[in-house]
């Protein structure tokens, strides 16, 4: 189906039985490596006067991805997938919020001095509104060259109280869960509404021109893929979360046919057995963060999530720790997001094979 990944159908089968914690023939991993330096293209490289004006060339941004995904090797169960990216809280910019544009990130400038009704009418999700009209164009363009050849999916979309923290500012909205907990709720019900408009618009272009479920992380799924997250949640107690946050939360995840809740830094830990009472909720992304001790120090976390029947991503694991990973884990819901410290392809085949051996013995 896709030229940069002729066992598609294969890993498709994969993650649909992943999704449910189970296996086809083997756990899930990704595997990349560079194409031969004589069947490499060069990617184009361009002179911006700014970085927003970087950011926002289509063409360029066409141009360089058709380059560079000719140019890996997408093993084993990784996916040749490339996003429009215009920042993480592009959603927010779709009701006004300005970006500003750095070299490897964008961030947004608040718009809302408070939760009061009036403050609250004069902000609306628009639909016409730059932000998403880029969006539109960017995943048109990535389509017309990629379909047949790669996987196109949509962006890192933040709603909820992400969405609300970039409308208020962090600070603000903290002071809001005590001032006014209430003008929280009423917009977390209204972003709720407003994401799955904008996720069922994107949903339906991609899916429409024979696309899965993808987006910046690189699983696919049949139907409808979400990554719910609320980096907000980091800074409030279990009970604000549980009142102010996790019915949006829930919603998003009704509208889905699958669910991998990314769970972000140490503060976030604590949600973990609630996140996982989420029927939809099937899978995690636990990130520790830096100096947190790799694959190795997210295992008590890897079999938290594993005892509770779901599936979860595994940070890289270098090729020599496999084994060791082995003793550690059942294969049934684990995805290793990458194995490292590969360089040939008859090495890539013998991880290959030392993962299906992990699997029949633990299967």
């Amino acid at each position: 189906m896709f030229t940069l990944k002729p066992d598609y159908d294969a890993v498709l089968n994969r993650f649909e039985a992943w999704w449910h914690a189970d296996i086809v023939d083997r756990a899930l991993f990704g595997l990349r490596l560079q194409q031969a330096p004589e069947k490499r293209q060069a990617v184009p490289v361009k002179t911006f006067a700014s970085h927003r004006e970087r950011w926002l060339d289509t063409g360029y941004l066409v141009e360089r991805t058709a380059a560079a995904m000719g140019n890996q090797l997408y093993l084993a169960d990784s996916l040749p997938i490339v996003i429009p990216n215009l920042g993480p809280e592009v959603f927010s910019a779709c009701y006004g919020c300005e970006l500003e544009y750095g070299e490897n990130t964008t961030w947004s400038h608040p718009i809302l001095k408070d939760l009061t009704d009036e403050s609250l009418a004069g902000i609306a999700f628009d639909m016409n509104s730059f932000a998403f009209r880029k969006l539109d164009e960017m995943s048109r363009a990535l389509l017309a060259v990629g379909k047949g050849n790669f996987i196109v999916g949509y962006t890192d979309v933040h709603p909820g109280g992400d969405a609300i923290a970039a409308f208020r500012d962090p600070q603000e909205l903290l002071l809001d869960t005590i001032d006014n907990p209430a003008g929280i709720k009423k917009l977390v019900a209204r972003v709720t509404d407003d994401f799955i408009r904008f996720y069922d618009y994107f949903y339906d272009l991609l899916s429409g021109a024979g696309m899965p479920s993808a987006s910046w992380l690189p699983a696919i799924g049949k139907g409808r893929f979400h990554i719910p997250s609320n980096d907000f949640s980091c800074m409030i107690s279990d009970q604000m979360f549980e009142e102010l946050f996790i019915p949006g939360i829930i919603r998003e995840c009704q509208h889905m046919d699958h669910c991998i809740y990314h769970l972000d830094g140490p503060q976030a830990l604590r949600y973990l057995d609630r996140l996982l009472e989420i029927p939809e909720i099937q899978a995690i992304q636990w990130v520790p963060g830096a100096g947190h001790g790799g694959w190795r120090g997210s295992v008590p976390v890897y079999q938290r999530i594993q005892n509770k029947g779901k599936a979860f991503y595994v940070e890289p694991v270098p090729a020599q720790d496999l084994d060791e990973l082995f003793t550690q884990l059942a294969p049934e819901g684990v995805w290793i997001s990458a194995v490292t410290g590969v360089a040939t392809i008859a090495e890539a085949d013998a991880v290959t094979a030392k993962i299906a051996g992990w699997t029949r013995r633990k299967g």
